[in-house]
């Protein structure tokens, strides 16, 4: 008689992260539905809630997003080298070109209020509030909000739309030119 299969319960949890990241990413919360995510983690369905306790929990889990190297309160780096730690570490990251970067799954489902408050915190709270301390000037936040809006819009257009130029591009050249468009709102101080 064979002994039943011991569950990995770290291993568990990390495929069923991985599952939903997938699912939300492709389908938003809305259309990933718990059952889906478990198959394709290859558990049963239950397994969600006792690990995670419901979608919801599940989802906050899968978006966390990790704070990308070199972005801590206390790096003293300008504005351009950290949007280039963002660039490099958010819009080029192969988890963004295949649409599953924490903050990309989220702007799938940004039709939820509770999601939309959720990225903005994110995105303003944490990221932009840390960029806005390093330019300065009196309209530091607006520049920063510019900046946060061409990262975004990059990774937007390089997992959703799958622009086909910028999706291509050299990463060194993307560095390089959203870099120069940093350093020129760095210049234009208010």
């Amino acid at each position: 008689m064979n002994a039943p299969k011991r569950r990995d319960r770290a291993a568990t949890r990390t495929a069923l992260l991985d599952a939903a990241r997938r699912r939300f990413a492709e389908h938003g919360f809305d259309g990933a539905s718990v059952r889906d995510i478990a198959a394709d983690a290859g558990v049963d369905a239950t397994l969600i809630f006792r690990y995670f306790g419901s979608k919801k929990d599940l989802f906050a889990e899968a978006v966390q997003a990790d704070v990308p190297e070199g972005i801590s309160a206390g790096d003293d780096a300008g504005p351009a080298a950290l949007a280039d730690a963002l660039v490099r570490e958010v819009v080029l990251d192969d988890r963004a070109a295949s649409g599953e970067h924490p903050l990309l799954v989220m702007l799938r489902s940004a039709g939820r209020p509770e999601v939309r408050e959720r990225l903005r915190e994110e995105v303003c709270g944490r990221y932009l509030a840390d960029l806005a301390g390093r330019f300065d000037g009196e309209d530091a936040d607006l520049r920063a909000e510019l900046v946060g809006a061409l990262l975004l819009g990059m990774g937007v257009m390089r997992s959703v739309v799958g622009s086909p130029v910028l999706s291509e591009a050299d990463p060194e050249r993307v560095r390089a030119l959203s870099g120069a468009m940093v350093e020129a709102l760095e210049r234009a101080k208010g």
